[in-house]
């Protein structure tokens, strides 16, 4: 028998928005790490080990007056989310763990900071992944079950998120439904099940290209919600939608993402939900 996906209620799209919270976890020399956190707005790449100030105070934007602005458009329109968190940066910012798991969202291990993951031999890897999380069961009460690595992952990861307990992995940007991947754990074969991510639709561009316009991005997001909207009137499809709390929380690109959700609650049919939930009902229909 063939792979199946269906959505509840014979719904057309499920609707994954991505809230990615890595403000507080990302490279900083006052961490031990080598030299400052390469991505910044200003595209200013420092090459020599001392403190960006500045760009630390970019991140921090995120959590002191972003986060307050996608919260609130969350609980505007009664949408559950998933938040990909970096577990040190929920450890920094408790108030806002707590408003997440308050607000019935999932979350998401994004590693236990926001590293070069992909370097790690295997040991270091999986003590990565246990780091990530038990301080995220702490932070938030409950532990994550899926994955989603900083841009890049090793031929040993989903090995070891199987083996730590992990249902689903987002590292994938192939398809717009989800599949089981099978891997050898110990001489047998067993599950995990990929939710494929997306990277076109990603607040991110608005930062590496900054003639995108917030504008130019709720286009793009738009037009690629019809398109699976409408595609999906013969076989449901899954949109995900990534942002930043320290890019869309912006007061110029907060506006953006507000049409967008105005847009998908305009529409009937769809399943705005926790990439946790797609899943489970994914496993549900085809069981190992």
């Amino acid at each position: 028998m063939g792979v199946r996906f269906s959505l509840p209620q014979d719904r057309r799209i499920a609707m994954s928005f991505v809230v990615n919270v890595e403000e507080g976890a990302e490279q900083n020399i006052s961490a031990g790490d080598k030299g400052p956190e390469p991505v910044d707005e200003l595209g200013v790449s420092l090459k020599i080990p001392v403190r960006n100030y500045a760009n630390e105070s970019n991140y921090l934007y995120g959590i002191t007056a972003g986060a307050p602005r996608v919260m609130r458009l969350l609980d505007q329109y009664g949408f559950t989310c998933t938040f990909t968190a970096a577990a040190v940066a929920l450890e920094k910012a408790p108030d806002l763990a707590r408003a997440i798991a308050a607000g019935g969202h999932e979350v998401c291990s994004h590693g236990h900071r926001w590293v070069h993951q992909f370097s790690f031999k295997e040991e270091r890897e999986r003590a990565f992944i246990r780091q990530a999380t038990e301080s995220l069961r702490a932070t938030t009460g409950a532990r994550p079950l899926g994955w989603l690595s900083r841009y890049l992952f090793t031929e040993n990861t989903r090995r070891l998120l199987i083996e730590e307990g992990y249902f689903y992995h987002m590292d994938d940007f192939g398809d717009d439904v989800p599949r089981w991947d099978l891997v050898d754990v110990g001489g047998a074969q067993r599950g995990i099940v990929i939710v494929p991510y997306a990277i076109d639709t990603n607040d991110m561009k608005m930062w590496v290209a900054p003639a995108y316009s917030p504008a130019q991005w709720l286009e793009y997001a738009v037009d690629s919600f019809d398109q699976l909207y409408e595609e999906g009137a013969a076989q449901p499809r899954i949109m995900s939608l990534g942002v930043h709390l320290r890019i869309i929380g912006r007061p110029g690109r907060i506006g953006a993402l507000a049409k967008f959700m105005q847009h998908v609650a305009s529409r009937k049919d769809v399943w705005v939900t926790s990439r946790l939930a797609i899943a489970q009902h994914f496993a549900a229909l085809n069981p190992l």
